[in-house]
């Protein structure tokens, strides 16, 4: 059953996990699971749309993903280059305004053009932003954000967490209300330290491949029926009142 309007979050983040377990499974090199791991994506960032989901945050390369095999890394940016030029138009048809979260300058020079080129042609686009985390790491963007208040003579009085989600790569958006890792795996991996210290977990005990739209709508009904309350319970306070 599709989830009510009025219980999808503002914005999903996505740790897109298993895509190599899920080809080994099948007698299959890794890179298959990758290219597999492309469909999920376009069929996930569809239904997030459809849902109304404003922001959308997919983990697709770690810093720490440069020490994979040289191999597995020109695949999956050979992967990334084919689903920016195929899916410029469609993003456009759906007003999918696309961003990057993480060191884009990092990154090789073609993947680099492709991405800037795809950011600037859906600039326009608001009724959906999709963040592709890519050359990320949540330690390394904390590090970055307190370089750059040094360099702006920011004083440690005026530190704030507010001032310091304007050098956040996610500046101007919401944090995640929901983080998804799919695999069953269950850890952060280092993604969105800061902006995840009160989002909703989610851990289906699936590879990403076979995360369908169905397994999403299923995380959402899991998530309408929590009860959010930013580290204010209601008997935490009633105590504290006494």
């Amino acid at each position: 059953m599709p989830p009510e309007k009025k219980n999808i979050p503002a914005h999903i983040a996505i740790i897109m996990d298993g895509n190599g377990r899920w080809a080994q499974l099948r007698g299959l090199p890794r890179t298959k699971g990758h290219k597999a791991g492309t469909e999920t994506v376009r069929a996930i960032v569809t239904r997030c749309r459809e849902l109304g989901v404003r922001h959308l945050t997919l983990y697709a390369f770690s810093t720490e993903n440069w020490s994979r095999p040289k191999e597995e890394v020109g695949t999956l940016f050979d992967l990334l280059n084919s689903f920016l030029k195929n899916e410029q138009k469609k993003l456009l048809e759906q007003d999918i305004r696309l961003k990057v979260v993480g060191d884009i300058d990092g990154l090789p020079l073609v993947v680099r053009t492709a991405l800037k080129h795809v950011i600037a042609k859906t600039a326009h686009c608001s009724s959906m932003t999709l963040n592709l985390a890519l050359n990320y790491g949540g330690r390394g963007e904390i590090v970055r954000a307190c370089r750059a208040l040094v360099a702006a003579g920011v004083s440690p009085e005026e530190v704030t967490e507010e001032r310091l989600t304007q050098e956040l790569y996610t500046v101007g958006q919401p944090d995640p209300d929901l983080v998804i890792r799919t695999s069953g795996e269950l850890r952060i991996s280092n993604f969105l330290l800061f902006q995840s210290a009160y989002s909703e977990y989610y851990f289906p005990d699936v590879y990403w491949p076979d995360f369908t739209p169905e397994e999403l709508d299923k995380a959402l009904a899991d998530y309408a029926s929590r009860q959010r309350r930013f580290g204010k319970t209601g008997d935490q306070m009633e105590a504290w009142e006494a």
